[in-house]
């Protein structure tokens, strides 16, 4: 039996799935990119600006992030994936608002770690809610 998606489950599944996407790669840039760049700065002579590509990456990941799980909880009105995701949000922004200012280097590190984390596992779960229902199916896309 098929089940047709309408246009707020496609929208949900795909900018959940978008969102961890964006996460993850914040988290992998927080972690390796300076390795990276020690690696090649023999054969690549390129200058990246680490909290510059943090900052690219929110001003993308945030408002997906904030529209998925929006769209999740009016699609099956459960509130812990919300309540997860602002706090990885809120962790992620205070990461680079305030970072190796009060944290230090390790505590930046750390409190992206943690925000990464907790958005990952937000849209996971806003993922598989509606994937339980009876009339959201995601295996369709």
């Amino acid at each position: 039996m098929k089940i047709n998606l309408d246009k707020n489950h496609k929208k949900q599944i795909l900018t959940d799935k978008f969102a961890m996407g964006m996460s993850l790669i914040c988290l992998v840039v927080c972690l390796f990119a300076p390795s990276f760049l020690i690696l090649t700065s023999g054969f690549i002579s390129l200058t990246i600006e680490n909290e510059l590509i943090h900052k690219l990456i929110l001003v993308i990941a945030i408002p997906i992030s904030i529209f998925a799980l929006c769209i999740g909880y009016k699609n099956h009105k459960k509130i812990l994936s919300v309540y997860l995701g602002s706090m990885g949000i809120f962790s992620l922004v205070a990461a680079i608002a305030f970072g190796e200012i009060i944290f230090g280097d390790f505590g930046e590190k750390g409190l992206t770690f943690f925000g990464s984390a907790l958005v990952i596992f937000s849209h996971f779960k806003n993922y598989q809610t509606c994937k339980k229902l009876k009339y959201c199916c995601h295996h369709e896309l």
